[in-house]
C-alpha cells in the first residue's frame, strides 16, 4: 500500500509540473503574440547610446511572422534607403550607396546590426522564443509597478539558439514584457531587456519604449521606440524579397 501510495503521489507531481510548464508557455505565447500579431507595419526611431556619443536612425518596419522581416533606414541621409532583409534563417542587407546585395554569412550572424547591441542573430531567431524553450514560472514579482510572473526559458536540447537561459518578467494584467534577461550558456548574465513607455497603439496595450542594456559595455546602450504600430495587416510573403529591398520606400 506504501508503494501504491508514493506512485500516485509521483504521478500527481510530475502531473503538476507538466502542468504548470504547459501554463508558463501560454503566458510567454500571449505575451509573444502580443507584441507581434500575425503581420505588423511599424515606424520607430533606434537610439545608440555609448559613454561619448550618441546616434540615432529613422525606420520603418514590416513583418510578416515568424519568418519574414524587412527593414527600411529612413534618416540619417547617409544611411537612407539602406534595407535589412530576413526570410527565415537567412539575412540580407541592400547597401544603396554601393548598390550592394550583402547575404550575411553564419560566421557574422553574432556581429552588431547597425552599430547597435541588437545582433543579426536578433532578427532572426527572436520569433523562436516560445517554441524553442521549456518554460517554467519560478516565482511571482513587481516590476514597474506590474504585478508579473517571474518566467525561466532554459533552450531544448535540439534548439539552434545562442541563450542558455532567459529570464522574464511578464505582467498578470495584459501580458506585457517588461523585462528579459540574456544568460550564455555559461551561466553569467549578458544584456538586459527593459520595456516601458505603455500605451495603446493600433488595438492593443503594449510597452512602446524598449531598452537593450549590455553589461560587458558601461554606459552603452540601445533604445528603440516605436511612435506607430499597425498589427495584422496584408501582406504578402512575396513582398519580403531581394527586388523589393532596392524600391520600398
Amino acid at each position: 500500500m506504501k508503494t501504491v501510495y508514493l506512485s500516485w503521489i509521483l504521478i500527481l507531481l510530475t502531473a503538476f509540473s507538466l502542468y504548470a510548464d504547459e501554463q508558463a508557455k501560454k503566458i510567454v505565447k500571449k505575451a509573444n503574440d502580443k507584441f507581434r500579431g500575425r503581420s505588423s507595419y511599424a515606424e520607430a526611431t533606434l537610439t545608440v547610446v555609448k559613454p561619448n556619443w550618441s546616434r540615432s536612425l529613422s525606420m520603418k518596419i514590416w513583418a510578416l511572422e515568424p519568418d519574414y522581416a524587412l527593414i527600411l533606414i529612413t534618416s540619417p541621409a547617409r544611411d537612407r534607403g539602406t534595407v535589412t532583409l530576413k526570410r527565415k534563417r537567412e539575412v540580407w542587407n541592400w547597401i544603396p550607396s554601393i548598390r550592394r546585395m550583402i547575404k550575411i554569412p553564419p560566421s557574422m550572424m553574432m556581429q552588431s546590426w547597425m552599430g547597435s547591441d541588437f545582433t543579426n542573430d536578433d532578427l532572426v531567431r527572436e520569433s523562436s522564443m516560445v517554441e524553442d524553450y521549456f518554460h517554467k514560472i519560478i516565482r511571482q514579482d513587481t516590476f514597474a509597478g506590474y504585478d508579473c510572473y517571474v518566467i525561466q526559458s532554459l533552450p531544448k536540447p535540439e534548439a539552434n539558439v545562442v541563450w542558455g537561459k532567459l529570464l522574464s518578467w511578464i505582467s498578470k494584467k495584459d501580458y506585457l514584457f517588461l523585462k528579459t534577461e540574456y544568460y550564455d550558456e555559461d551561466g553569467p548574465l549578458v544584456k538586459t531587456m527593459v520595456a516601458s513607455k505603455v500605451k495603446k497603439m493600433d488595438d492593443r496595450i503594449i510597452p512602446t519604449h524598449l531598452e537593450l542594456i549590455p553589461h560587458n559595455k558601461p554606459g552603452q546602450k540601445t533604445i528603440l521606440e516605436y511612435q506607430k504600430l499597425k498589427f495584422n495587416i496584408k501582406l504578402n510573403p512575396s513582398f519580403f524579397s531581394q527586388q523589393n529591398m532596392k524600391r520600398v520606400r
